[in-house]
């Protein structure tokens, strides 16, 4: 390999340009406004499982992770459906389908319950030019039902234990793991390869404990009302009914926070502004955020993301 050559090739290349193209009239033809917010911020994200790239700078400032908390500002200072198209980064994300530099399209919609807003995502993928997706069959599931189905096990009920013998009857070992680890680790290598082929498949309603930043339904049981987006096993999309509680996010920035410590990582900043921004009031909305190098992947058939980026991690 010429280490000076990109990784994408010229067709490669002209179909994200035509994807970009298409995305940016997609949201224009249904009034959603594009935005740019900060690469750059004073404040990090807390998820204990994305790690930052931070500057030398003193205090440091943080490559974002997300736009996330700075569209959501500008959701809290009266903007309500908006869209940003970039790039973020995450440190260590490397591999055949990770880059720690990649393209995320992010969009908030006011007023739009989050599995209109999961109709919505399959409509842009459908819509994106060039797309083969046009007629693959759409099937909506709940993580509860596709979890029972391909396990066996009711993850609102089961146990570590369970689980960890559902993995191993399997042939999958790993290590102590917690509730949430175990039902990540099935859902990757059990669950994921069960939704192969020409299909999309929108997994709605997840178990609280992993709710992220979504709001928590009260109801027999809680859920968490979130979604994802496959295209076949491809997670594409991952979306929720936005938390709107300020008192509720600090919280679970906390409760990250100390997950990370007790890890033995540093304590990051935590973003101050959007708790300030929650506190004088957000709409009710649904946001997601789409891995655009995934879907060119998807589209183009290629397994790596080194093909449709110009220069990946190694070659820049």
């Amino acid at each position: 390999m010429s280490e000076w050559r990109p990784g994408a090739s010229r067709h490669a290349l002209e179909t994200r340009a035509a994807l970009l193209a298409s995305i940016r009239a997609f949201f224009g033809e249904r009034g959603v406004l594009e935005v740019e917010t900060p690469l750059l911020s004073r404040h990090a994200n807390s998820d204990p499982h994305i790690d930052s790239i931070s500057s030398d700078d003193h205090p440091p400032r943080y490559l974002r992770t997300s736009p996330e908390f700075p569209m959501k500002r500008l959701l809290c200072a009266g903007m309500r459906n908006i869209y940003e198209l970039g790039r973020v980064f995450r440190a260590g994300e490397s591999g055949a389908r990770h880059n720690p530099e990649f393209t995320m399209l992010e969009w908030y919609r006011a007023g739009m319950p989050y599995l209109e807003l999961a109709d919505e995502v399959v409509d842009l993928v459908r819509h994106c030019s060039p797309s083969p997706f046009a007629d693959w069959p759409l099937r909506r599931v709940a993580y509860r039902k596709l979890f029972h189905e391909q396990t066996g096990l009711d993850p609102w009920v089961c146990g570590e234990e369970d689980l960890a013998d559902c993995a191993a009857d399997r042939g999958i070992s790993a290590g102590a793991l917690d509730h949430q680890a175990w039902q990540h680790l099935l859902m990757a290598e059990v669950i994921q390869p069960s939704l192969a082929g020409e299909r999309l498949t929108i997994v709605h309603d997840y178990p609280p404990e992993q709710a992220a930043l979504a709001r928590i339904r009260a109801a027999d049981p809680p859920v968490a009302e979130r979604f994802e987006v496959y295209l076949g096993e491809q997670e594409l999309a991952n979306g929720y009914q936005e938390l709107t509680d300020p008192d509720e996010q600090l919280r679970r920035f906390k409760k990250e926070s100390r997950e990370r410590t007790a890890r033995g990582e540093p304590a990051l900043p935590l973003d101050s502004a959007l708790i300030s921004a929650l506190r004088d009031g957000m709409p009710e909305c649904s946001g997601v955020a789409l891995g655009v190098d995934r879907l060119l992947m998807s589209i183009l058939k290629l397994e790596r993301i080194d093909s449709v980026l110009a220069f990946s991690w190694e070659r820049a």
